[in-house]
């Protein structure tokens, strides 16, 4: 993105390895445009505080790509109180992108990329125990998260309708990172099979498609994956539940988003 000469924002929990990642990307190409700024989806206050700083400071917002995500952690809450799945790879990016709609209206035309996952397929949204206090298991529960993804991008679509402003999901493909820190056996696995994973630069170009291509100008509330249209189960096709989905979400972070 800083190549092809956008301003970039970096929006990161840990600053100091947003800082690190920056300047690798100054390194390559000195004339990039990047800064880093503190994010921390697992905070309201940290989103709220983030949106305010950057609606101060930033007059255009063509391009916002929903990247943060947690995976099969042990269980935990977010600050406040949402299951750590659903809190971050959810919550917070919706918490975000509903502060910076506004601008992003206002800079039309505009588009969001939402990071969802192949494990969407597996996903339920448990609407009975969103937060899986009655039971949990952190493999389903990241499964729910990566379908509220795709739910909110389609029902999102709905609601941006005629705004100039597209969401589209992608499943990034298998990529050899640290998110599986939190599962040894995970850990094990993506070590031995590394070299049938996909780069973090792999992972990125579904993301990075989505949010530059031409030919998406207009394309609005689909799932892609390998720069390409995807499958979406059923659970991720049903209106009733995304619309159900995004009530429950807006009550949760006392906000009205119609």
């Amino acid at each position: 993105m800083a190549m092809r000469g956008a301003r970039v924002i970096m929006a990161c929990r840990d600053t100091a390895k947003g800082e690190d990642t920056a300047a690798s990307i100054l390194a390559a190409y000195p004339k990039a445009d990047v800064e880093v700024r503190e994010l921390d989806l697992a905070d309201t206050c940290s989103i709220r505080a983030f949106a305010q700083k950057f609606l101060r400071d930033v007059n255009h917002l063509h391009i916002l790509i929903n990247n943060a995500g947690v995976m099969m952690c042990p269980y935990t809450k977010t600050v406040d109180g949402f299951e750590m799945h659903i809190g971050v790879n959810h919550l917070g990016h919706f918490l975000l992108t509903f502060l910076l709609i506004g601008l992003m209206k206002r800079s039309a035309p505009a588009r969001i990329v939402v990071v969802s996952s192949l494990a969407h397929n597996f996903g339920w949204i448990r609407f009975h125990d969103l937060h899986s206090q009655g039971s949990y298991n952190s493999g389903l529960a990241y499964c729910q998260s990566k379908l509220a993804n795709v739910l909110f991008a389609r029902e999102a679509e709905r609601r941006l309708k005629g705004s100039n402003v597209t969401v589209n999901s992608v499943h990034p493909g298998t990529v050899n990172s640290d998110l599986t820190r939190h599962s040894t056996l995970m850990t094990i696995l993506f070590s031995v099979m590394s070299m049938f994973l996909k780069t973090p630069q792999e992972g990125a170009q579904t993301s990075i498609y989505c949010a530059v291509a031409e030919e998406l100008h207009s394309i609005s509330g689909k799932h892609f994956s390998d720069c390409a249209p995807a499958f979406v189960a059923p659970q991720g096709r049903s209106e009733d539940t995304a619309r159900r989905l995004w009530d429950i979400s807006c009550e949760l972070l006392g906000i009205e988003w119609d």
